[in-house]
This record gives C-alpha cells, sequence and structure tokens, in this order.
C-alpha cells in the first residue's frame, strides 16, 4: 500500500516550516523512526522520523522550500503490503517543453504564490537565473525571504525567461507577477493564467522595470547549498556563495568555510563586487551601512519589546561568595574523572534555584494578561539563555524539583550541544518558568536582563572574579566573588520578596552542605 507521511504539528502554533534537507532519496528503502528530513520553524531545526518501513516513492517538496503542517511531506510505499489504492500526491510533472520559434511561443506570467500563512510579501534575494536564460520544469529560479524561513521558487514548466520584475533587494508581493517565462504552444491552464496576470503584471512592469535592467548575480542552473544562517552572513558581509567551496555533503557551505573564504580573499573579489546589484545591505564607503532585520532575530526583537511594553521591570543585584563551591566542583570532578563526570557550576545554580523557589513560589508562578489571576505552576522549568547556531535559544529543564546534580548535569550539556548544533526541539523551548542568563561566561559582571514572557523572573550571573575581601578575624584574603543581577515583574514580586528570595539561594550556593541537607 502507497501511503501519505503527513506533516504532523511540530511545535505550539507553528503552521509551517522549511525543508532544510532531505536525508533519503526517492527509492530508498527507510525502517521505522529513521530520520527523513531536517525541517526548520522560526525557532529550531526539528528532524523528522518515519512511522513506518518502506520504500519511498515520492518527496512533495524540495530543499528550500515551505511545507505545511497537516499536508502530504512525502510518499512512501508500505512494506509487504500488496494492496496498491491510488495515492494522494502531487501530480507528476511534466515533460518539458522545449521553446520554439516566436510565432509559437506564448508568454505566461508567474503569479508568486501564498509562500506561508499570513506572509504578503518576501524580499528578492537572489535571482538563480537570467533573462533569455532557458529553464526547466521545477527548476530553481530564485531565492526569497520572508520573515521566517528562505523559500525558493520553482518553475512550473519550462521555457525561457523573459522578465524579471525585481532586482534584488526589492520586495516582491505574493498573488502579483514574479517573472514572465516564454512557452512553447498553447494549454487551457497556461491562457488562464496569462489572462489573470496581465493587469497586475502592467502594474508591476510600471512600478519595477522603469528603474533599469534587471540582472542576475550568476547564471546558472541552481543554488550554493547553505541553510538560512549562513545565507544571513553571507548577505551582512556581501560574499557571493557561488564564490565560496564548501566542505560539507553536496558542497554545502558552512560558516567556517565562509570565514575562511573572507580570510583567504579572493582574486576575482574585485571584479565581482563592480558588477553586482544592489543588496539589502546598502552601504556607502565611510559612511553607514542599513540592512533589515529577518528570521530568529526578529523573532527575538518582538519577544524583547512585548516583554518591556507589558511587563513592569525592576533589578535587584546582589553579591555572592562561591569559594566553597569552587572547591567543592574542584573535589567532585577529582573523585569521579575515571566516571568521564565533569561538573560545570550551571548544575549547581539550577538545583539551588529549585530548592529556593520551593520556598518562594511566586517567582515561579505565570500571571494573566490583565493581572486579574495569578497562577503558581507546580514544575520548576528552568530555562538558560544560549548563544546557539540559530541565535539566541532559551530550552528549559523539565521538573528540575524532581532531579539530582548529575541528572541536571546532563540535561544542561544535552540542551547546549543541541542550541550549538541548532537542533533544539519544540518541546526544550516550551513552557519555562524561570530563566538563568550566564552572560558572565562571556564577560560583564551587572546586567538588566529582560524577563523571558510569560515568566515573571530573570537572573543574570556574572563572570567569577578572585577579589580581596575581609574575612571574620579582619584578615583580608582572596575569596572568588560572582555578581548576580535579577529582574522581576513588579505586578507580582516586591523587593522584599526578591531579595529574601536571592539571600536563600545564596546561602545554597555559598554553603553546598545546606543544598545537600535540603536536597529530598
Amino acid at each position: 500500500m502507497i501511503k501519505d507521511f503527513i506533516l504532523p504539528d511540530i511545535g505550539e502554533g507553528v503552521v509551517e516550516c522549511e525543508l532544510v534537507e532531505w536525508l533519503v532519496a526517492e527509492g530508498d528503502t527507510i525502517a521505522e523512526d529513521q530520520p527523513i528530513a531536517d525541517v526548520m520553524t522560526d525557532k529550531a531545526l526539528v528532524q523528522i522520523p518515519a512511522p513506518y518501513e518502506g520504500v519511498i516513492t515520492k518527496l512533495y517538496y524540495r530543499k528550500g522550500q515551505v511545507a505545511k503542517v497537516h499536508q502530504p511531506l512525502f510518499q512512501v510505499e508500505l512494506t509487504g503490503s500488496t494492496e496498491q489504492p491510488a495515492p494522494v500526491a502531487a501530480p507528476e510533472p511534466a515533460a518539458a517543453i522545449a521553446p520554439t520559434p516566436a510565432n509559437n511561443t506564448q508568454i505566461n506570467d508567474f503569479i508568486l504564490p501564498d509562500i506561508g500563512e499570513g506572509i504578503v510579501e518576501c524580499e528578492l534575494v537572489e535571482w538563480l537565473v537570467a533573462e533569455g536564460d532557458h529553464v526547466d520544469e521545477d527548476q530553481p529560479i530564485c531565492d526569497v525571504m520572508t520573515d521566517k524561513a528562505l523559500v525558493q521558487i520553482p518553475a512550473k514548466e519550462a521555457g525561457v525567461i523573459h522578465k524579471l520584475y525585481y532586482r534584488k533587494g526589492q520586495v516582491a508581493k505574493v498573488h502579483q507577477p514574479l517573472f514572465a517565462l516564454a512557452v512553447a504552444g498553447t494549454s487551457q491552464a497556461a491562457a488562464d493564467a496569462a489572462v489573470n496576470g496581465n493587469a497586475a503584471a502592467a502594474v508591476v512592469s510600471a512600478d519595477v522595470t522603469d528603474s533599469g535592467h534587471t540582472s542576475s548575480s550568476a547564471n546558472r542552473g541552481g543554488k550554493a547549498v547553505a541553510s538560512p544562517a549562513v545565507r544571513r552572513l553571507a548577505r551582512e558581509k556581501e560574499v557571493d556563495l557561488s564564490l565560496v567551496a564548501g566542505t560539507g555533503k553536496n558542497g554545502r557551505i558552512y560558516k567556517e568555510d565562509l570565514h575562511r573564504y573572507l580570510e583567504v580573499g579572493s582574486s576575482d573579489a574585485p571584479a565581482a563586487a563592480a558588477t553586482a546589484p544592489s543588496t539589502p545591505v546598502t552601504a556607502a564607503s565611510d559612511g553607514d551601512r542599513v540592512e533589515p532585520i529577518r528570521g530568529i532575530k526578529a523573532a527575538m526583537a518582538k519577544q524583547m519589546v512585548a516583554s518591556v511594553q507589558t511587563i513592569p521591570h525592576f533589578t535587584y543585584c546582589e553579591e555572592f561568595d562561591l569559594t566553597e563551591l569552587v572547591a567543592l566542583r574542584k573535589n567532585l570532578n577529582a573523585q569521579y574523572a575515571d566516571q568521564g563526570i565533569k561538573l560545570s557550576f550551571m548544575p549547581f545554580f539550577i538545583k539551588a534555584l529549585s530548592l529556593a523557589v520551593a520556598q518562594f513560589p511566586v517567582v515561579n508562578s505565570r500571571v494573566n494578561a490583565d493581572c486579574t489571576e495569578l497562577t503558581y505552576l507546580a514544575d520548576h522549568n528552568i530555562g538558560m539563555a544560549v548563544d546557539g547556531k540559530l541565535g539566541l535559544m532559551v530550552p528549559n529543564i523539565k521538573q528540575v524539583q524532581h532531579k539530582s546534580i548529575l541528572e541536571v548535569a546532563d540535561e544542561v550539556k544535552r540542551l547546549i550541544k543541541a542550541a550549538r548544533d541548532g537542533r533544539v526541539a519544540p518541546a526544550d523551548l516550551q513552557g519555562g518558568t524561570i530563566s538563568i542568563s550566564n552572560i558572565g561566561a562571556i564577560g560583564g559582571t551587572i546586567a538588566t536582563p529582560i524577563i523571558n514572557k510569560p515568566e515573571v523572573a530573570i537572573v543574570a550571573l556574572g563572570k567569577l572574579q578572585q577579589l580581596p575581601r575581609f574575612n571574620s578575624k579582619g584578615e583580608v584574603e582572596a575569596r572568588t566573588i560572582m555578581q548576580v543581577s535579577w529582574s522581576g515583574d513588579h505586578r507580582v514580586i516586591d523587593g522584599g520578596t526578591i531579595a529574601r528570595f536571592c539571600n536563600l539561594w545564596r546561602n545554597y550556593l555559598e554553603q553546598p552542605e545546606m543544598m545537600l541537607m535540603a536536597m529530598r
């Protein structure tokens, strides 16, 4: 039996995703739970497994296209089945039509289709063809960028590129002509498309094409294989990815390849710069530079603005003496080195925070929009801000109140690795109740962190410093000091509460034996 795999829910509120990479090909035999594809939402890279074994008969999307949740992603012939009902599948590609002389050629406008729910426009990132090029059915024509993903637009039929209605860096409108294609012969579908698009084409061409001749950054049949993050970096550095040698599978370009290219340079760079068309990043010599905010950066910006505009923040700072904790960690790592256990400070911070939250549940609460109800959350899902591959993420460790320090340490390692690889599961990003930002790992002592809405508190950890302090005998000695900075939601947390809560957390960390006694 041939069966369609329906793309399931892959995150709360997620209705679409970008197909980053197929891990199989049509005709491959797959096993149950075998990874089939990597897809990217606006928050994370997600791997899609096979729910059953069989043979791949159809892949409905190409790399770079946007797949819809609850729609077929691929088709598989189940192993051992003899029944062959008609599959619900996308139409098979028609045979390519070779261009014929002009007297038997029709100009059809390609209307930019819906490329995501609620998306009405997109930025033209790069043309992959030029006017006059012959293209085949399903050949990539251009890359466009929405506020969520990089999308590749393919040709619906074979023909010759007659007109490109937009230049690189301009904003194209959904349901308006994107380019014109000269095709051989006629068909009812093509004729209908041409009639429906003529009026819109006239408007767009009047607004766009009068400004000059449309050019292409490269005349090639496909695009460089790279993730959206690498493409974004390339645009920021004004680098043509077609000039960069990729070291990954199928020539995939990684950030390291791009950095290596920038360091080594290219003898062709001056010529390429002279002929390159205008880009979204515009800069005058020795002047200001303007670039659009896209993708993860845009999502983070919206979240931070929403938090600051709706939550009255206040900050509370304190100094921790972690000399005893540093000594304990050193001894534990030496003792368990043979077992491959190496503890960082973060598991101690997280576990002690959970113990303190148990005594001050208001910092682990959630308030409704009109501030009429306060929900005390039973689980301590403690998030930690990580500078990951796709940008800033805050994955959280679930139910810390039920975990040991070693179990917390395992979760910390797992989430940090996932964030740096760009493979944080949506479930790890949802349901956080309170957050830690370890800015001290990079540098700095004091901060004013922004609360990760809808949480009500967040703490920023400063760097560890060896500083002189007086002991109980009035003698000066070196101590390991760390500054912490709390931000609280002043609608539900007052200064006295955050001070008492922070004092308890400090006592657990400054006197680790107290933390061990409080653990259950």
